[in-house]
């Protein structure tokens, strides 16, 4: 993909809806058409028409998707997945081989941990935890043989904050790469390559595609080189996105900004909301001043996104009870979409942290705060509470 960023308008709202998106040549459709078809007509032996040969390589619905993310992250290179895992695991096989080390969060998506722990250790590839929100115990975890350090931040489910341009500074100075999973983020909201990091992660299933209605990933580098081995990997691996897919996210993603800026509002008062009530114990939202993460999530980030938790008193059958007795907030995993969602990590998305230093509270409970009126989220949330 040539570097076009010298010619794109910089506002994100403008590149939401045009980055990668001009009208179909053939048509003069507004929107990418949706490119369902596995193989191409060649012109001659070897002569690609356009360099497509075959949509595991190449898919133009795909690359005006890919295009579309490397410019919201104001990256080189942008590579879509047929999920947020998919993602990962081509990017973890791309940075290390047997016998390399890499340094994950003390609080991460389960999923992630999963894959590294149970897939990737198979490998042969040594993992470490750190609190990635303390730069000397992320350097006190490096090891000769790392190769990256994995941050989420905010993190899933706790919403620590990690400081991007410390941790870039840890991993310059030691030679490795800083992989960001800015799912809880978007773009919008938080730039890690400029801040820093090497790669940023996304789950596209989440807030770019919005609607609860895709699966994806993502991953955005601004190095040409890495993004080239990703894409080897990418080809050679196989779990590409689909052309229906990448035109759903496609979709989210032209309005990811007035989305967020919706979520944003939303969960600030939802957070307050528990603050403020006798049978939350704890919050976690980076957008309250308690928060230990605060200044530097308004620092880094344009806005504190729509992902709340809380712990119950009364423990772990407190927590569940809120989760089924809220109507409105949605019982369900994954987030991110238009609709709020409610759910008990330690028994849902959590779950393969269970007896690890991953490990979350029992009595927790997560909130995916959506964009519907607040007033009905704030009334449904009060009685599921009681």
């Amino acid at each position: 993909m040539s570097d076009q960023r010298e010619q794109r308008p910089q506002n994100f709202e403008t590149l939401a809806i045009h980055a990668g998106q001009e009208p179909d040549e053939a048509t003069g459709a507004v929107v990418p058409p949706i490119y369902q078809v596995s193989t191409y007509k060649q012109d001659g032996v070897g002569g690609l028409r356009g360099g497509y040969e075959y949509s595991r390589s190449a898919n133009p619905t795909r690359t005006a998707l890919e295009e579309n993310l490397a410019a919201l992250d104001g990256g080189r290179r942008g590579l879509a997945f047929a999920s947020g895992l998919a993602a990962e695991d081509c990017l973890l096989r791309t940075l290390l081989v047997p016998g390399d080390h890499v340094v994950i969060p003390n609080d991460a998506y389960g999923g992630t941990f999963r894959l590294i722990s149970k897939v990737v250790e198979r490998w042969g590839v040594e993992w470490s935890v750190a609190d990635t929100s303390d730069p000397q115990a992320v350097r006190d975890a490096l090891r000769p043989r790392t190769k990256a350090i994995w941050v989420e931040t905010p993190s899933n489910p706790l919403l620590g904050v990690t400081d991007i341009v410390a941790l870039a500074a840890v991993a310059r100075d030691a030679g490795v790469r800083l992989v960001v999973d800015n799912t809880f983020a978007s773009p919008y909201l938080q730039q890690p390559l400029a801040l820093g990091a090497d790669v940023v992660v996304y789950s596209t299933t989440k807030y770019m595609g919005g609607h609860s209605d895709v699966v994806g990933g993502a991953l955005v580098v601004d190095d040409t080189e890495l993004g080239d081995e990703l894409a080897y990997h990418q080809n050679a691996m196989g779990a590409v996105a689909g052309p229906f897919d990448s035109w759903l996210v496609m979709r989210g993603l032209k309005t990811l900004a007035v989305r967020m800026d919706r979520h944003s509002a939303n969960a600030g008062r939802i957070a307050e909301l528990l603050a403020a009530h006798d049978k939350v114990t704890q919050v976690y939202y980076p957008g309250l001043a308690s928060h230990p993460g605060h200044e530097v999530a308004a620092k880094q980030m344009r806005s504190f996104g729509g992902m709340v938790s809380f712990r119950v008193a009364g423990g772990e059958e407190a927590a569940v009870e809120v989760c089924n007795r809220a109507k409105l907030f949605t019982l369900g995993e994954s987030l991110g979409g238009v609709e709020s969602l409610i759910e008990h990590p330690g028994r849902m998305t959590h779950a393969s942290t269970a007896g690890s230093l991953l490990e979350v509270p029992n009595d927790l409970v997560r909130l995916s705060v959506g964009i519907e009126s607040i007033d009905d989220l704030v009334a449904d949330l009060t009685q599921a509470l009681g």
